[in-house]
């Protein structure tokens, strides 16, 4: 006998699904603000050596500073918070695609779902006013949990053993870019082909710069393991200006921001393309 499903049953499904992919599109979209004004904000550095904060902390204020920029703030802490609502909905019930029930793919959607949360978290607390609550500078949120790791027994194994996790995220993220992988995640053959150009060039450069962004905290972590030192643990903003003193000079610093830039761009089309 055909079980009889409840009036409506799968119209709430179908309703809770388009609700969870309408939040992951709001939070590619903030995503993208984010990354936009570190960027912008980089960028800035690069040219002008001004002392301006390159990272999330500096991204928010600068909204915070704006026309409506309370309204600006909440819309982005719900976009995040609706990107984590999609990811954690991955690891429950499995990402979009042939190997999305797979256990690792579970587990990295989790991982994203924290991360998210507590970005969400960050700017609606900065939006309530809250702004002791994880805002500031990440070198120095950076500083105080390296030092607080470093003071655990084997303290020195467990940042190195997340430096190299990040340094090999960091690798990861700019190969990904490299191979185009993105494109398995977007309806690649409904694009035209001038969609199809403008993500291309936004997704590989703003990866491979989103990539070494990740790669310098990385290895910044691992210095601070070798040396047993919390001050040698960076931040965005550090790790950002960390490429002006490379041979390349300010040049590279302006070259990762750009990075940034287009990847917040890439974002962007991601919230309208996207197969979520």
């Amino acid at each position: 006998m055909t079980a009889v499903r409840p009036y409506g049953a799968g119209t709430g499904r179908t309703l809770r699904g388009e609700a969870v992919r309408a939040g992951a599109r709001a939070g590619f979209v903030a995503r993208g603000v984010l990354y936009l004004l570190v960027g912008t904000l980089a960028v800035r550095i690069g040219l002008t050596g001004r002392g301006e904060q390159a990272d999330r902390g500096g991204a928010v204020a600068e909204v915070a500073a704006a026309p409506f920029g309370a309204v600006l703030l909440w819309s982005l802490g719900i976009g995040l918070a609706g990107m984590a609502l999609w990811r954690l909905s991955e690891a429950v019930f499995g990402a979009a695609g042939p190997k999305g029930h797979k256990a690792h793919k579970r587990l990295l959607s989790a991982g994203r779902a924290a991360f998210y949360a507590g970005s969400a978290f960050f700017v609606l607390a900065f939006a309530t006013g809250g702004r002791g609550s994880g805002a500031g500078s990440t070198d120095r949120q950076s500083r105080d949990v390296t030092r607080q790791l470093l003071e655990l027994p084997g303290g020195r194994w467990w940042v190195g053993a997340v430096a190299a996790g990040v340094l090999g995220a960091g690798v990861w993220t700019a190969a990904r870019a490299v191979l185009r992988k993105y494109r398995d995640h977007l309806t690649w053959g409904r694009l035209t082909p001038y969609q199809r150009h403008l993500m291309d060039v936004t997704g590989v450069a703003g990866g491979i710069g989103r990539g070494l962004v990740f790669a310098a905290l990385g290895v910044s972590g691992v210095r601070a393991a070798l040396a047993f030192d919390p001050g040698e643990a960076k931040g965005m903003d550090d790790a950002i200006r960390s490429f002006a003193h490379t041979p390349a000079g300010p040049w590279l610093l302006v070259a990762v921001a750009a990075g940034l830039v287009l990847f917040g761009l890439f974002s962007f089309g991601q919230a309208k393309w996207r197969d979520v």
